[in-house]
C-alpha cells in the first residue's frame, strides 16, 4: 500500500477519498495530507448553499457518501426528523451537514488508529508527479508522497465570449452564481434580471432571488429556452431489461444511431425516465466508445437535450418554475448572448435568435451567467491546472472535458501516464462523461481508495 498521499481539493469528491482511505482496516499507519484550499469544510460549492430552497437533484436514498452503504445519507437524515423517506428530495444544506460529520467521524477514527493525517486549509501551488512519487508544493514548502490525487471539482466560471470588459467591471454581470447568491441583499431590488443559461443552476438562482427581490422580473436565455425535466413525483425503476438496448449501442458507437434506438426504446416504455436510468451505470463504457469526433457531434447537437432529461429537478422545484412563469415573473428565450456592454447604469444585450432570425436587443439591470460546470482545462486561470498544463503533468481533455486520463484515473501527460498521480471526480469527465454526481463519485472513491491501499 502506498504509506503516504495527498490529496488536493475541498469539496465532496476529496471528502468521499478521505472517508474511504480511513475506514478500512489497515496493517500500518497511513501519512495522508489532505490540502483543502480555503477552509476545512468538505461542502465546496456543490453543497455550501444555506438555503433550504436549494434541493437534491437525487432522491435521499441515493445520496449516501460511501458505496458500501448506500443508506448513510438517509439514516443520517432520519436521525433528526423519522417522518423523512428514501424518495424525498431534501436541501442541499442537509447533505452538508451530513458530509462535515461524516469527515470529521472518520479523522476521529484515523486519530485513534495511529494515522498521521494533516488537514492544511492552503491552495497547492504546484504538482510535480514523477515515476516513483509525487512532489506537492505549497509556498516554499515542498512534500514528497508516494500518491497524490487531484479533487477540486469543476475549475472557476470564465465569463461568455462578447462580454466587454466594462460589463465585468460594472459588477452588474456577475459570472459566479454562489458566490452571488451568499451575499445577495434585500435591499438591491433590480427589476429585471438576465440569466444566461437555463439549467438546475439557473433554477437554483431563481429560486432564491425571486423570494428575495418579489418585484424583479427574470428573462431567461438558453439555445432551446427549455428548463430542466422534473422526476416523477414517485420514483420509478430503471428499465427492467435493458441489455438488448445497450448491446445495440455498443454495435453500432454512431451519436445518429443511439438517439434513433433510444426514440424506439422510449417510445416502448412506460415512461421515458426509466429508459434514460437504465443507461446511467453503462454511460462510462459507452462513452469510451465513441470516436472523438462523435464525441464532438454530440456535445454540439445533442448535449443540451441529453442534460435535460438526465440532470433533473424535484418535482417542487418544477411546481415554483410554474407559478414565476403563471406569475409573469419568468420568461423563457430561445437564443445565444452575442455581446454584453454598459449601457448608463444598466446592461445592453444582444441575443442571436434560432434559425437566422436576427438579433434581439433588451436592457437589465443585472445578468447573471448560468451556463453550469466549467471544466475547459485549456482556457482556465486556475494556477495549479496552469502549472500542470504548462509544465507538460497534464493534458487537456481536446472537447473541454477535464483532463485526459486512464479509466481508472490515472493522469495522462501526452501518450503517457503517471503511475502515482490520480484524478477524481468532475475533471473526469472526458474520459467517463457520468462523473459528476454523488452515486459516480463515491464509487470512483472507493475504486480509489482499494487502489491506493492494495499491497504492492
Amino acid at each position: 500500500m502506498y504509506r503516504r498521499v495527498a490529496i488536493i481539493g475541498g469539496g465532496a469528491a476529496a471528502a468521499a477519498l478521505l472517508s474511504e482511505l480511513l475506514e478500512r482496516q489497515l496493517p500500518q499507519p497511513l501519512h495522508l495530507d489532505w490540502y483543502t484550499g480555503g477552509g476545512n469544510s468538505p461542502r465546496g460549492v456543490a453543497y455550501g448553499t444555506r438555503s433550504d430552497k436549494h434541493l437534491l437533484n437525487v432522491r435521499a436514498a441515493s445520496m449516501s457518501m460511501f458505496a458500501a452503504r448506500p443508506h448513510g445519507f438517509l439514516e443520517f437524515a432520519q436521525r433528526g426528523d423519522n417522518s423523512i423517506a428514501g424518495t424525498d428530495f431534501l436541501p442541499r444544506r442537509l447533505y452538508g451537514d451530513y458530509l462535515e460529520t461524516q469527515v470529521e467521524r472518520a479523522l476521529e477514527r484515523a486519530r485513534a488508529a495511529g494515522h498521521d493525517v494533516r488537514v492544511l486549509p492552503f491552495e497547492v501551488d504546484a504538482i510535480v508527479p514523477e515515476h516513483d512519487g509525487v512532489n506537492v508544493i505549497h509556498g516554499e514548502d515542498s512534500a514528497r508522497v508516494d500518491a497524490a490525487v487531484l479533487a477540486i471539482g469543476s475549475l472557476p466560471p470564465q465569463p461568455l465570449s462578447g462580454v466587454s470588459d466594462a460589463a465585468l467591471d460594472s459588477g452588474l454581470y456577475v459570472t459566479e452564481p454562489w458566490s452571488f447568491l451568499a451575499q445577495a441583499k434585500p435591499d438591491a431590488r433590480p427589476r429585471k434580471v438576465v440569466l444566461i443559461g437555463l439549467g438546475l443552476t439557473a433554477v437554483d438562482v431563481l429560486l432564491e432571488l425571486s423570494a428575495l427581490w418579489p418585484n424583479a422580473t427574470f428573462e431567461a436565455i438558453s439555445r432551446h429556452g427549455l428548463l430542466p425535466e422534473p422526476h416523477l413525483q414517485h420514483a420509478s425503476a430503471p428499465a427492467d431489461d435493458s441489455s438488448e438496448l445497450i448491446e445495440a449501442m455498443r454495435d453500432e458507437p454512431y451519436i445518429r444511431t443511439w438517439i434513433r434506438l433510444l426514440r424506439e426504446a422510449v417510445a416502448q416504455s412506460a415512461d421515458w425516465r426509466t429508459v434514460v436510468d437504465s443507461l446511467r451505470p453503462h454511460t462510462p463504457s459507452l462513452w469510451a466508445l465513441l470516436p472523438e469526433a462523435e464525441r464532438s457531434r454530440f456535445l454540439r447537437h445533442a448535449r443540451w437535450a441529453w442534460e435535460r432529461v438526465r440532470h433533473r429537478m424535484p418535482p417542487q422545484v418544477m411546481a415554483a418554475m410554474k407559478a414565476l412563469e403563471e406569475a409573469d415573473r419568468l420568461h423563457r428565450r430561445r437564443g445565444r448572448l452575442q455581446a454584453v456592454d454598459v449601457a448608463g447604469d444598466k446592461l445592453h444585450l444582444d441575443i442571436r435568435r434560432p434559425h437566422g432570425k436576427g438579433v434581439e436587443t433588451m436592457d437589465a439591470d443585472l445578468v447573471i451567467q448560468t451556463v453550469g460546470l466549467n471544466t475547459d482545462v485549456r482556457r482556465t486561470h486556475h494556477p495549479l491546472i496552469r502549472q500542470l498544463s504548462t509544465n507538460g503533468h497534464a493534458t487537456a481533455d481536446s472537447l473541454g472535458l477535464g483532463i485526459t486520463a486512464s479509466a481508472e484515473g490515472r493522469v495522462k501527460h501526452d501518450e503517457q501516464t503517471w503511475p502515482h498521480f490520480y484524478v477524481i471526480g468532475t475533471l473526469l469527465r472526458g474520459t467517463l462523461w457520468e462523473s459528476t454526481a454523488m452515486p459516480e463519485i463515491r464509487q470512483q472513491a472507493r475504486n480509489l481508495a482499494d487502489r491506493l491501499l492494495k499491497s504492492e
